[in-house]
Formats: C-alpha cells, sequence, structure tokens
C-alpha cells in the first residue's frame, strides 16, 4: 500500500492512498491539475505552472518515485509551489 501526499502552497493540500504508483501519478496529475484549472490564472500561467512544475514532478514520482517504493524508500519531490512524497504503509 502507497500513501502519497501533496501540497500547493497555501492553496490546497491533498492525499492518496492505493496500491499502484501508477495510479497515484495520474490522481495527482488530475487533481493538482483541477485545482490549476479552476484556479482563475490567466491561460499563459496555467500552461505555465502545468509544463514547469506539475509535469516535472509527475515524471519524477513515475520514475525516480516508482523506483525508491520498490526499494523500500520513500520519495519526494518539490517543485515551485508543488510538494509531493509518497511512502509505503502497511
Amino acid at each position: 500500500m502507497i500513501k502519497m501526499t501533496w501540497a500547493l502552497v497555501a492553496e490546497h493540500m491533498n492525499e492518496w492512498i492505493g496500491d499502484d504508483i501508477a495510479q497515484g501519478a495520474a490522481v495527482f496529475e488530475a487533481r493538482v491539475g483541477s485545482v490549476i484549472d479552476a484556479s482563475g490564472m490567466r491561460p499563459e500561467t496555467t500552461e505555465h505552472r502545468r509544463t514547469d512544475f506539475l509535469a516535472p514532478v509527475v515524471d519524477s514520482l513515475r520514475t525516480e518515485g516508482t523506483a525508491a517504493l520498490a526499494r523500500g524508500e520513500s520519495w519526494s519531490k518539490a517543485a515551485g509551489r508543488f510538494l509531493a512524497c509518497a511512502s509505503a504503509v502497511n
């Protein structure tokens, strides 16, 4: 079982618990993406947050996070105002 938590500083915090890190990454990307989309920012700012901050965290989760969890380690990554972490739970 994997627990992921994430925060958008001063805006949003959430968590997900499940068995599949790929599913966790998809949930994280969708939930944070919906917060970004609902923020009322200009479209170019929204796109900037998605490509420069959200995407690198999601990519790291799918690669480095998957490897760390497979070794029994935790994972965390921050970019801009985003912070995410994942660890195994019993």
